[in-house]
């Protein structure tokens, strides 16, 4: 099972953490586990080339571990479209929940 941590603060979230393998098929046929990374990965794109910010990221790729957390300091526009992408990302993963909820986790820290 992949397990998704999104860490958040008064303000929102701050990043987030995906961890294990799905589950749902053998390496390279995984089509849940494929879906998550190309979630969480576009996520991370996205805020790298779309909000043009350096985020925090650590991965891990033979245990299927990605970890993006935002730098400290963001002005209020770049904090807002930021909301935007993780907002997306919840989404997205949710949408994967409902058809796989054996093989995916959502939490909130």
């Amino acid at each position: 099972m992949t397990v998704v941590r999104f860490f958040k603060n008064h303000q929102g979230i701050t990043g987030f953490e995906a961890k294990g393998h799905a589950g749902f098929a053998d390496a390279g046929q995984d089509i849940v586990c494929a879906a998550i990374s190309v979630l969480t990965q576009t996520a991370v794109i996205g805020l790298e080339k779309v909000v043009q910010i350096k985020p925090k990221v650590k991965v891990r790729k033979k245990d299927g571990y990605l970890k993006c957390m935002l730098p400290n300091r963001l002005s209020p526009e770049a904090w807002k479209e930021c909301q935007i992408i993780f907002q997306v990302l919840q989404a997205g993963l949710q949408g994967i929940v409902c058809e796989y909820e054996d093989f995916l986790r959502i939490e909130e820290v």
